[in-house]
């Protein structure tokens, strides 16, 4: 199983929010999302959003919304 773990994450590598879904379309959208709230201010600060896979709900950061 691939899960999708998308995260917003600031300079000092702290994760800001995540979501993790099982559904890569669903995953994407959210991930463009999460890329378009970031104002150009954080964007020149080093705020990133990221969009990975894992294979185990036990990768996902403990804190994250889980969709299934």
């Amino acid at each position: 199983m691939t899960i999708w773990v998308n995260e917003q994450i600031d300079p000092s590598g702290m994760v800001h929010a995540c979501i993790a879904c099982c559904d890569e379309e669903q995953a994407q959208s959210c991930h463009e999302s999460f890329t378009n709230n970031l104002s150009s201010e954080q964007k020149k600060e080093g705020w990133i959003a990221r969009l990975r896979t894992v294979e185990s709900w036990d990768e996902v950061p403990v804190n994250s919304l889980k969709l299934s």
